[in-house]
């Protein structure tokens, strides 16, 4: 069943300038924080075949908070600063707004270094980092310089001219296992996103960031995950990530795409990884340990189960009612850790495992 894009709480807040900065909250569950890439649109992404699921999917286990970068989408596009000081200033003014003390921290694409940076700043608010498809540095030599050029000359006059052509060659680097339809939502959604002349100055706001010598002294969990054939971010970038990162564990996706799409079968698994690492299934007890908190009653019962006596048969040999049988039985199930319709079996193994 899709969500209607209602459902997503869209407010505003000002930046250290004075910039205002759209934020949206959408599902529940522990907090993740997305500092997104630039090309974003709060109301947009929710039509979109290229971003929907990401956002729906996320929400499923997650309270998702991401915002439009200045000059983007629904925050303000009469920026002067596109500094990245002035993009770790947003980041602090939406959690601030938002009321997060803590939470997860997704940095995607040249959102990375943002997210990097804020951790080194604010270790106590941040549980856990993700950084997927991002650079660390973005250093621009003289051949990058050459390229980016050509970039730049090709958003000066084609941004916003109504075919897609020129807008066609961002979208075929960023999503070149895409569908014609998705493509063309790509296309559309640049123009949309920013205007021309907002876009080369944060394209060039953008050179020369690096946060390497951060990495070392991060201490958190991080998850570092990227599709090893994207062309935009080299996938030696994220193993560059997980060795300098103390800790942290690198996920390799099989995908040509920059934005992973819902129908390939790279996304799943993207998903599976980063709601595991937001929300991880609580950790069960040592057997033995927990063996040993059960009260000699609780034994009696687990050891009679165990010999295969139904819950009558146990409640007549230790003379007790069944209805107190099961209660002991649910105060095992709850000491061992295990639920459901193997429980029972589940807590014969660990009392037999623990002897």
């Amino acid at each position: 069943m899709s969500v209607a894009p209602a459902l997503q709480q869209v407010r505003f807040c000002r930046s250290r300038d004075g910039v205002k900065i759209a934020h949206a909250r959408y599902g529940e569950g522990p907090p993740l924080v997305i500092n997104t890439c630039w090309l974003s649109h709060l109301q947009y992404d929710w039509q979109s075949p290229v971003w929907r699921h990401l956002v729906e999917g996320l929400g499923r286990s997650t309270t998702t908070l991401r915002y439009d970068e200045r000059g983007f989408g629904l925050s303000d596009w009469d920026v002067d600063d596109f500094s990245f000081e002035a993009r770790i200033a947003d980041l602090e003014a939406v959690v601030d707004d938002a009321g997060f003390d803590r939470f997860t921290l997704l940095g995607m694409a040249q959102g990375g270094p943002v997210a990097i940076a804020y951790v080194a700043r604010h270790p106590e608010r941040v549980d856990r980092l993700i950084l997927s498809s991002c650079s660390p540095a973005t250093i621009v030599d003289e051949q990058d310089a050459e390229m980016e050029e050509a970039f730049l000359h090709l958003i000066r006059v084609g941004w916003a001219r109504p075919e897609s052509e020129f807008r066609r060659v961002f979208t075929s680097l960023m999503i070149p296992g895409a569908t014609p339809d998705q493509m063309a939502w790509l296309d559309d959604l640049q123009k949309m996103a920013t205007s021309a002349e907002n876009c080369v100055a944060a394209r060039r706001a953008r050179y020369d960031v690096d946060v390497r010598p951060l990495l070392p002294g991060l201490d958190l969990p991080t998850l570092v995950i990227q599709s090893r054939g994207d062309r935009l971010t080299d996938f030696a970038d994220a193993r560059e990530l997980a060795a300098s990162i103390p800790g942290a564990r690198l996920v390799a996706l099989e995908s040509e795409n920059h934005i992973l799409l819902a129908d390939e079968p790279a996304w799943p698994i993207f998903l599976r990884e980063v709601t595991d690492f937001v929300a991880p299934a609580p950790a069960r007890p040592d057997v033995a340990e927990a063996v040993r908190t059960l009260t000699a009653r609780e034994r009696d019962v687990l050891r009679l189960a165990a010999a295969g006596n139904d819950n009558d048969a146990i409640a007549a040999a230790l003379s007790l009612s069944p209805r107190t049988v099961e209660r002991h039985l649910q105060n095992v199930y709850l000491k061992l850790g295990v639920s459901g319709r193997s429980a029972r079996a589940a807590a014969v193994a660990a009392l037999l495992a623990a002897r």
